[in-house]
């Protein structure tokens, strides 16, 4: 397996008011209040008015995830899967991803369709990666487009088929409209292999996917 883009431990912005304060967020957290459980966490894993302390933010992490609050399920798989307030645990790491991606949550997939083409945490399956890949470039992740066209363009987890080097041409074509600059580089590339007639056919295939909001792409 070759492709580059890794998970990413980027947690999202705390979603409680933020003039709550780290106390008032804390009580409401001990009295089970799910969302603020999941800032509590965040707070301690970035050390915004408390210490920095990765343990604490697992803890709070997972009540919030075991709640089915499907950012704390992902922040959580992140942790295990950087090995921050938890032994390093890719297994448990594939779990919480797998529950967030249940729910939806594209950068779950995304993280689910790198653990797939890794081979961490689950065995490695190239289909399943393209699975989960495309569930996340659909929803306009443009990292996940981007592996997507790889594995499209090398024939993995899909038929050898020169249709799917169309295929990948596309979905390297909307990743780069996205800004990836490695999508672009890999346009010139897929370019060599394909005759002008692919594309433009390529071209036309790539504004229908963009223009449909990644809903009618090949």
């Amino acid at each position: 397996m070759r492709i580059i883009i890794f998970v990413l431990l980027m947690l999202p912005t705390i979603i409680f008011a933020q003039a709550a304060g780290f106390d008032a967020t804390k009580l409401l957290a001990e009295q089970g209040h799910v969302e603020a459980q999941y800032n509590l966490g965040l707070m301690y894993a970035s050390g915004d008015g408390v210490p920095e302390n990765d343990a604490e933010a697992v803890k709070w992490f997972r009540l919030a995830a075991e709640q089915g609050f499907v950012l704390a399920q992902h922040d959580l798989g992140n942790m295990y899967y950087s090995g921050r307030g938890a032994l390093k645990n890719d297994a448990e790491a594939v779990k919480w991803y797998r529950l967030a991606a249940e729910q939806g949550y594209r950068s779950a997939n995304f993280n689910l369709g790198v653990m797939y083409d890794k081979g961490r945490g689950v065995p490695e399956n190239d289909a399943e990666a393209v699975k989960r890949f495309r569930l996340a470039a659909e929803q306009g992740h443009a990292m996940a487009q981007y592996n997507l066209a790889l594995l499209y363009a090398r024939w993995e987890g899909v038929p050898m088929s020169l249709d799917n080097i169309l295929t990948s041409y596309v979905w390297m074509s909307v990743s780069a409209a996205q800004g990836m600059q490695k999508a672009k580089d890999g346009i010139e590339r897929v370019k060599t292999v394909i005759t002008n007639e692919q594309l433009a056919q390529g071209q036309a295939l790539a504004s229908k996917c963009f223009e449909s909001n990644f809903k009618d792409c090949p």
